[in-house]
């Protein structure tokens, strides 16, 4: 890691596809999702263009709070739905009914195929807290903890924000950078002495317009290219790159 990124004494970490591998299985929960959705409106004059699990799903809803996910696709297809309450059922017609069956859906995928940590975040997390920089998780997922409990990396973490501390301090969601500053408050740092490291163009973002003074792009699913012009300093393929240039 270079001098820069060494001389940094806190580092954020978004959870989905930058920890875990779990963008995918959310990507496929909002397909499924959506496309129910659409179908149920597709007729005469109404094409059924299904959700794009890549598109789509990079520009609308990653990285983003779930209702605030359902609103931006709806919105490119010129729905408009009831917002409804929390409490409405995953049958319904709203965008709280909406985002519940999309969540019903990812928690019923990662009970059937697990929750698995990528190795190369996990080694640079563990080379970061040894080398005494404080670390977060901040996540726009309400299912945040049990995610990162059952990838077995809870304890590797000093604060978590997540959709549930979100809500509960009303801070607004990526690419908004709220969440990112709350997190740095938590770790008792400055923006300008800590990394946000992300996958998603919103995230990125938010890491951008909050003034940190490292912002890392991890290309899963978005291009460097994408990831760059959000305002990423550098992107890798795999966290394990940060380890090959030095100590962090």
């Amino acid at each position: 890691m270079g001098s820069a990124a060494g001389t940094l004494e806190a580092w954020l970490f978004d959870l989905d596809g930058v920890l875990t591998d779990t963008a995918s299985v959310h990507a496929a929960a909002w397909k499924k999702t959506f496309d129910e959705l659409l179908a149920r409106r597709a007729g005469p004059g109404v094409p059924l263009t299904p959700f794009d699990s890549i598109a789509d799903y990079e520009q609308f809803v990653d990285g983003k709070p779930r209702l605030d996910g359902v609103r931006s696709f709806l919105e490119s297809r010129d729905i408009h739905l009831a917002e409804g309450g929390p409490g409405d059922a995953s049958d319904r017609e709203t965008v709280n009914g909406v985002g519940r069956r999309k969540n019903e859906l990812v928690l019923s995928m990662m009970a059937e195929v697990g929750v698995v940590a990528f190795p190369g975040s996990v080694a640079l997390v563990r080379a970061l807290r040894g080398a005494g920089r404080r670390v977060a998780v901040v996540s726009a997922s309400e299912n945040c903890a049990a995610v990162l409990d059952a990838a077995g990396i809870t304890d590797l973490f000093d604060v978590r924000v997540d959709g549930l501390v979100t809500s509960e301090h009303g801070l607004a969601g990526k690419p908004a950078p709220d969440t990112y500053l709350f997190a740095a408050r938590q770790l008792g740092t400055e923006p300008s002495n800590a990394a946000v490291v992300e996958d998603a163009p919103a995230g990125v973002a938010a890491g951008r317009a909050g003034r940190f003074g490292l912002v890392v792009g991890v290309s899963r699913g978005a291009t460097a290219d994408e990831l760059l012009r959000s305002g990423a300093d550098v992107v890798v393929s795999d966290l394990a790159e940060l380890l090959d240039t030095g100590s962090p």
